[in-house]
């Protein structure tokens, strides 16, 4: 089916970010959104933070499948939180600015479809960060990975606490400590990214990343990602009673039975 580009009507543009619904098979929609300040790396200041937490709440949630976040350019995903900023913070305003970069990642992470991270060039820091937050990581081969805040002074913080679960604390230790910059290879390798491809053929693995889901079942992939977002927060016995729960809710659909019919 030809896909469809329309431009999200409702008002929640703005300077810096660029959002696109594309509408696909019936009743289903690929959610677009890009941090478009790619003379700066795409780096995260006050406004666009604010902007970027209020879009993402606003996105027709009902007929999504999924969401894309990139940015614009080939530099950068995101190069991270905006450094000149930063400069101007002190210990009563630092505390307001992180807060708006981890509102950001837990927006993400609070969509009830999968977030696809589409990365390019750098991904440092705060952007990193926002990488860590999304389901799915699909980097480029040229792209560039880091931590770098102990080199600027600050511990990395919020959702870099993410990282351990992602590719070990040994290796979280390294990332963190050092502050060195890693590639896309060793990205793949360390389970930080799922898949690593040239990039040319960068948009075309995230295409086939949405075809994927789009053969899913929608309330199912939906009680899928809720499920592994409460795996993160409790204990085993409590995550498989969790399980129960969700199989049961499951159930409360003819997805299941509409699916296996249409099977055979």
């Amino acid at each position: 089916m030809l896909k469809q580009r329309i431009l999200y009507d409702r008002p929640v543009s703005a300077e810096l970010i660029d959002v696109h619904i594309e509408s696909r098979a019936e009743d289903a929609r690929i959610g677009r959104i890009t941090i478009n300040n790619p003379h700066k790396l795409n780096t995260l200041r006050t406004q666009l933070m604010k902007d970027f937490v209020r879009i993402v709440e606003t996105l027709p949630q009902e007929s999504l499948r999924a969401v894309i976040v990139t940015g614009a350019g080939d530099k950068a995903f995101i190069g991270g939180a905006d450094i000149d900023e930063m400069s101007q913070l002190d210990a009563g305003s630092s505390e307001a600015f992180i807060t708006r970069l981890h509102d950001c990642c837990e927006a993400v992470r609070r969509l009830p479809v999968p977030v696809i991270a589409r990365i390019q060039g750098y991904a440092l820091g705060g952007g990193l960060e926002l990488a860590a937050a999304c389901d799915i990581r699909i980097a480029a081969d040229t792209a560039i990975f880091g931590m770098p805040e102990v080199k600027l002074g600050i511990p990395s913080v919020i959702e870099a606490a993410l990282l351990p679960s992602l590719v070990g604390w040994g290796r979280a230790r390294e990332i963190l400590l050092l502050g060195e910059n890693f590639s896309a290879i060793n990205a793949e390798r360390w389970g930080l990214v799922q898949r690593v491809v040239p990039r040319a053929e960068l948009d075309d693995e995230v295409e086939r990343c949405i075809a994927s889901i789009l053969e899913t079942g929608p309330h199912a992939l939906r009680l899928q990602k809720e499920l592994i977002r409460q795996w993160e927060d409790l204990p085993m016995q409590d995550a498989i009673r969790a399980g129960i729960r969700s199989f049961v809710e499951s159930w409360k659909t003819d997805e299941q039975r509409r699916r296996a019919r249409e099977s055979k």
